[in-house]
Parts: structure tokens; sequence; C-alpha cells
């Protein structure tokens, strides 16, 4: 029998973890042994040593004694978490922090604690996720770069590997109730289907509970959306749905039956909706509640002063700041026709009503928690964007994003004209013009992607955490980064960082903890953290000591890769004083060479330190680069019944290649009708069904133009007819006009070995079909490639098997060149 005393030592925490804020727990009564005996563990190693059997083991139950293992408990005083980041929105974006865009959520929780004005992200969405659930730089995690983007380094691999346990993972096996909802950009794109593996979906990150979607975005009307590892359709039947506000709602639930469940249990609920990011899809309620304010009728340089006064008033720019100079590659205002005013500025009032709408939804569960009476012992830390504005959106803005992805960056006035009245709904999936990101980011320059300037990272930031902040609705100037979120969090939890995790030594968290800026006698107290790089795309930038040096973007992210880049070396670099120049308005290179030639070093340095390198400025190449998947060197696919919800990149590519679909199916008595096969939908993509029991073809070209295969004027008499009953061989057969990216081809619909229709495309799409839309056989999940159907047009008759037959790519030789390029890179 273990003693009481020597099970004590086994578990007790260690002092190192807690701050002056949290108390250390004791083993609590009951006593240990008893059914409700709790107990606080030392957390240097993951999960804890089980503890010996305390009780007696005699022949006889009568003459035993019972001894039940302690609950692991958080130390005493540790409070909920409620971790909250928006996406794809700059500084000067919420009212909170000088913009025009009314976002009273964060002004609340600004008020009841403090706001953070150099607090920076990564540049880009997965990077900046990585690094704040790991307390590590992006590199570090594997995330120097998107999923989708993944090559075979290191920095660039995305897959956070089991040295680096997160913020999620540390609180659970701390006693914490865990909890991820919305927007998931961390699991490798390669690894979203129901084969897994699942360590690198949110259960395997130590969230105990998910409900989001997969990806870099998603389709707020049809997202998607996951509960833990199972797609789940939450819209279907219903006209009011909008993944914004069932976020909330699920939140909410989860946190209320978590209280009936267990009241004691503190919560982790890391909160992070896909709102700003396209598509732009707030509610119309709201952008008729946006659009009455006229917010943007004055334009982009005046929306950029008016946002620069705002600021200064509140304080939260120096009164010495600069208002960057409008670049000159961006149109002006009045250079626009009425036309494009008006179009442009229906973009905006959609954006700012997304930013509104889902600004409002958090503030429903923050009210949550107060109704709970859990509000005075929560940690509320709300991160306003995840990188700058995005400038994806082309300049003149896009009705359907897809066009921009690819590669299609100038649309017909009349394209936007179409969508004017429904921009947001569910029939566009939209993003702005490129000047409103620009403007949105004041007074910084540069915008999302641009990591070496401070459009690209500067977010602004509120936390509270009542009777901790004594500097109630102060601000904070000092120089911080989202992997300093996690040792924060652990400060005020006074939970130490583990060792050791399922037996795996554990890298040292990268960040450092803010905790001591809760003081109000440390509101000017120089910054924990004196040097910081910053990587994306070959734009770096090197914080130190109140100096920044920077590359100079050679091209614009809006272009999105279509252009041709210098090399690495060649870029030019710029330098900053920023403890007097807070906006980067004034280059001193010229003046200070040896301190550039320092901060240029130091970059070199903290490269190597945290798998910088190598460098990669390709875009669109790394996105055709290949990686680990279902599909990887298969050239032929089968698959029998129904089948829903294949990820893209477990799914047969169709694009820029010879390509063949077979269907061998069963028809019943009374025909049949139906999805057999599909991959996209609204917004690109491709269908092969039966319509009224006659076949069709569908291919989608961007929403632009729509190719169709049937029976008509040519075919034969029997092939304008519906399929009898009986078996069946249904083939679309695809030739290319390669080699190059998205050129045309000719494809032929046939039956049983007869030609039903032949016709040619013009172009063909280049890089992405769908993003936030899967392959389904037998049925269609999400939304239609074209109005002949109702979703989820299942099909009545029996697939007996469908077989995908794909050839090689056929990429022009600059395309193969670039591609292989950016694959040698991978796999050197």
């Amino acid at each position: 029998m273990i003693s009481r005393a020597i099970v004590s030592l086994l578990f007790l925490t260690s002092a190192i973890a807690g701050p002056a804020f949290a108390q250390q727990a004791q083993p609590t009564t009951p006593p240990l042994g008893s059914p409700a005996a709790t107990i606080t563990i030392p957390g240097d190693q993951l999960p804890p040593a089980p503890p010996k059997f305390g009780g007696t083991i005699t022949e006889d139950a009568k003459t035993s004694k019972p001894w039940w293992p302690p609950t692991v408990v958080p130390p005493k005083g540790a409070p909920n978490v409620l971790l909250i980041m928006t996406d794809d929105s700059g500084f000067g974006v919420p009212s909170t922090f000088g913009g025009v865009i009314p976002t009273p959520t964060l002004d609340r929780v600004a008020k009841n604690g403090l706001r953070y004005t150099q607090f920076h992200s990564t540049a880009l969405c997965s990077p900046t996720r990585a690094a704040l659930i790991t307390g590590r730089n992006h590199h570090s995690v594997g995330f120097g770069q998107i999923s989708e983007f993944a090559t075979g380094y290191p920095g660039y691999n995305s897959i956070i590997g089991p040295e680096h346990a997160s913020i999620g993972r540390i609180l659970s096996d701390n006693g914490y109730a865990t909890s991820w909802f919305g927007k998931n950009h961390n699991t490798p794109s390669f690894q979203y289907s129901a084969a897994g593996p699942f360590d690198q979906w949110p259960s395997g990150m130590g969230f105990q509970y998910f409900y989001g979607f997969m990806g870099g975005e998603s389709d707020q009307w049809t997202p998607y959306l996951f509960r833990d590892h199972t797609p789940v359709y939450p819209w279907v039947g219903r006209k009011d749905y909008n993944l914004v506000t069932d976020m909330a709602d699920d939140a909410i639930r989860y946190m209320k039956e978590l209280d009936a469940s267990a009241p004691e249990k503190p919560f982790l609920v890391y909160y992070v909706p896909g709102a700003t990011h396209d598509p732009h899809q707030p509610t119309k309620e709201w952008i008729d509640k946006i659009s009455k304010m006229h917010l943007f009728d004055q334009g982009w340089e005046k929306l950029r002063d008016q946002i620069f006064a705002n600021q200064k008033r509140l304080g939260v720019i120096p009164a010495n700041t600069q208002l960057t100079p409008w670049p000159d590659d961006l149109p002006k205002w009045d250079s626009l026709s009425d036309v494009k005013k008006k179009i442009v500025t229906r973009e905006a009032d959609v954006f700012a009503a997304y930013t509104a709408y889902v600004d409002n939804e958090i503030g429903r569960v923050i009210q949550a928690v107060e109704d709970m009476g859990k509000l005075d012992n929560t940690l509320i830390i709300y991160i306003n964007g995840d990188n700058g504005t995005s400038a994806e959106g082309s300049m003149m803005g896009t009705p359907n994003w897809l066009t921009v992805a690819n590669g299609v960056l100038d649309l017909p006035e009349v394209e936007y004209l179409r969508y004017y009245e429904s921009w947001g709904s569910d029939q566009t999936y939209p993003h702005m013009a490129v000047p409103w990101a620009w403007a949105f980011d004041t007074p910084f320059k540069w915008v999302k992607q641009v990591a070496s300037h401070f459009g690209g990272t500067r977010q602004g930031m509120a936390i509270s955490w009542p009777g901790h902040i004594n500097d109630v609705g102060g601000i904070r100037p000092q120089f911080h980064h989202v992997i300093d979120i996690v040792p924060t969090i652990l400060d005020a939890a006074g939970i130490k960082a583990p060792d050791m995790v399922d037996g795996i030594r554990q890298k040292p968290i990268e960040g450092v903890s803010m905790a001591y800026t809760f003081d109000k006698a440390n509101a000017n107290a120089p910054s924990k953290r004196t040097t910081q790089y910053f990587e994306m795309f070959a734009n770096r930038g090197i914080y130190h000591e109140g100096w920044y040096a920077a590359t100079t973007p050679p091209e614009p992210p809006w272009l999105v890769g279509t252009k041709a880049l210098p090399p690495i070396e060649q870029y030019k670099w710029e330098l900053y004083n920023i403890a007097e120049d807070f906006s980067q308005a004034n280059d001193v290179a010229a003046k200070n060479p040896e301190k550039l030639e320092e901060l240029q070093a130091a970059f070199v340095a903290e490269a190597k330190k945290y798998q910088v390198f190598p460098l990669d400025n390709s875009v669109l190449p790394r996105l055709l680069t290949p990686r680990p998947s279902g599909t990887a060197g298969r050239t032929e696919f089968t698959y029998v019944g129904e089948n829903a919800d294949i990820p893209i990149a477990n799914a047969p590519s169709l694009l820029n290649r010879n390509y063949t679909i077979t269907a061998e199916i069963t028809v019943p008595r009374g025909g049949a009708e139906g999805m057999i096969a599909t991959m996209g939908g609204r917004f690109g993509g491709y269908g092969l069904y039966l319509l009224k029991g006659k076949p069709v073809f569908v291919y989608n070209l961007l929403n632009l133009k729509r190719y169709r295969w049937e029976g008509g004027v040519g075919a034969e008499d029997w092939l304008g007819q519906s399929l009898s009953p009986g078996k069946h061989k249904i083939a679309f057969d695809f030739k290319y006009d390669g080699p190059g990216l998205g050129k045309g081809g000719t494809g032929v619909l046939s039956v049983d070995g007869r030609v039903l229709s032949q016709q040619k495309m013009e172009h063909t799409i280049p890089f992405m079909m769908a993003i936030d839309e899967s392959m389904d056989v037998g049925l269609d999940t999400r939304t239609a490639v074209d109005d002949s159907y109702t979703l989820p047009f299942r099909f009545t008759g029996t697939i007996d098997k469908l077989t995908y037959n794909i050839k090689p790519e056929q990429l022009a030789e600059e395309d193969r060149k670039a591609v292989q390029k950016a694959a040698t890179k991978a796999n050197d």
C-alpha cells in the first residue's frame, strides 16, 4: 500500500509554473483514494505516470480497501480561456483601433482590459494559426506556408510534429475541457479524408471537441463542415442558415452542456471564425445595416484619412505617426467611373457587414460566458485578424474568388452588375477590390502575405481578465507576436510547459509571456520580446530592440504569382527606426548601413535557428508541386456505390490533362436519375449525371460559362431518350489541347459505346477546381454545378463501377521547368 504522502509527492505541482496570479493547487478533500479526490500534476510529463493503487487487496472484498485514482485538475484559480481570432482583418478595420466598422464586442473586451498596439502575425493564415496554438515560430512547426503550398522541408511541410505539443494538448492533460470552433487550416490538406491519420486534426492536437471547417476558407452558406471527424450538413432544409451564427450557437451549446455536467471544470474555447476571409458572406440583415451607414461613399483615400485621425484620437498610434503614402500602382478614387464606384462601394459594404456580423456573434459567445456566471474568471484574448487585410480579390474585386485563384484577374463590368444585388449571398463567392485592403491596413504599407511590412503583420488585440488587469481600458505598446500567446495562457493558469509528451521530448516554447503587461506599473515597460523575424514568400523582416529591417516586395500579392520574381538575393532592403517611426514611413537604410548589416545578419541567424531556409518565392509552381496524398502516383481510380465527401487531395485531378470517366450503372424498372460523379459546384467544377433518365455531363468554368454534353441535334433518336432498365456504360472522354495551363479541349459523351454528344471547350480550369467542395459519387452534398437539378440529387439507380483514367499533366515547357524547380527544392 502506497502512503498518501508519497502519492501527494508524485502529483504536486512545481512552484516553477505559476505567476503571481495563479496559486498552486493542493490535493483536495475528500482524501486521495476517494471517488471525488482531485490532484494537480507537476506537468513536466504529459500524460502523467499513472499512480500506483493505494488501497488494499485481499482475497475477500470485505477485508479489502478500494482506492480511486484522483482526477487531474488545474491549479487553483486557473482561469477559463476564450481565445478568439478573426481572419484577414488588418489593423485599421475595427472601431477599437480607429476603423469605421463597428466592433462593439472588441470594444467591450478592450474597455474591460487592455489594447495592444504592437502585436504581430506571420502575414498568412495557417502559419499564424500554427504559431498561435503551439507558441513556436511558424517555420519551427512546419508552417512556413499554407498546407496547399507545402514542400518537403521541415519548415514547410505543414506537419506540426509531436515534439511541438499545442496549447490544447497541454491544457487538456492538465484538467481543462478543450474545444475548437471554426477554421482549421492546420491539418495537412492531404490528410482531410476519413482515412486520416487524425494526429494532425484538432483531436490529435489535444482539442477534445471540434466543430468547424477544413482548409483556408469555406462558403458560409454551405460550409465544408465537420463535427470532430465527421462531415455534417446543418444547413439542409434551412433557409436562414449561416455558419457565423451556427458556430456561435454550437459554442454556446457546448459551454452550457459543459457547465451543466462539470461546472468547476475550466475550459479553453479556441474560437476562430472564417470571417473576414473570402468569401465575404454576411446575412442580408447585416448588409442592409451597414449600407445605410454610407461608410465608404467617400472612397479609399479619404477612408484612410478618417481611420488615421480616429487612431490618433484613440491613442492607438503615437501622435507623431505619419500616414504612409498611397502607392502609385493603386487607382485613386476619382479615377473611377460612377459605375465602378458603385460596384466597389458595395464590395466594401459587404466586407464591413461581415466584420460587424462576426463581432456580434462573438459577443453572443462572451455574453453566454457571463450568463453562466463565469466571466469574472475568464481570460479573453481577442485578436483581430490572422494577418493584414487581404488584397487577393483583384483590382476590382470579384463575385467568385475562384476566378482569381485561377489567374483570371479582370472580368467584364457586366459580371459585377450581374451580382450587384446578390453580392455576399449564396449566389456569390466574393472578394473586394485591392485598394480597400490597403486602406483597411492604415497607417501601414502593404497587406496580407507581405511579412516584411506591418500592413501584413500588425494586428489589433484586446485582452481582458477581471481582477488580474489593474489598468482597465489601458493601452500597451510592447512589441509582441502570436507565439507569445501560449506562454501567456500557461502563465495565467499556473501550468508548466511540458518537457515530455507521450514520451517525446518537447522543443522549447519560443514565445514569451505577456502577463507582465497586465500590471499598470508596467504599462510602458520595455518589451520582453526583443527580437522577432518575419518571412513569407521570401519577403523578410527582422525586429530588434526598436529597429526593423525589411526587404522591399518586388511584386504585389494581388498578382497572385502570375508575374516572375527576381532572384531572392537581389531583393532590396529597407531600414526603419520604429521606436520613432511607428508606421514604417521613413526608410533610413542609406543613412545607417552598419545597422542594416547588423539586422541582416540577425535575420540569417534567426532563419537558421527556426528552419526558415531554404527561401522560396515561387507561388503557383508550389501549388502544382507533388506532395503526399491519396492520389500520388495513381492513374486509375475506382468507386462502387455511393461515396460522399472525398476531399480534393484524395480525388482524381482533371486539370490540364486527358482523362476518361466511365460509369457502369444499372437502371431499375421505372428509370433512374441523379448524380453519378461530381467535383466542385456552383463556382467551378463538373458533374456527370442522369437528368430524367438522360445522361448529361456539365463542366462549370468558374461560373463564367458552362459547357453541357447531352442528347440533342445530330444525336441518334434512341440516344436522346431516357436510358432503358438494365445495365449501361456511360463514358466521358476528354482530349486536352496542351501543353500549357488552362487550355481547351474536346469532350465526347457516349452511352454503351455510341457517341451521344461531342463539343470543344475553349478553356479549362488551370489551378483550382474547388476549395471547400468535395468529390461526391452517387449524390451531390453542397452546391450544384448547374441549376438543372436540386440537391442532394441522389442517384436512384446502382453505380456498379465508376472508373477514372487520368493521363499526366500537359504542362508547357516553362510551366514544367517551374514545377520541376519547385519539386527539386521540395525533395532535394
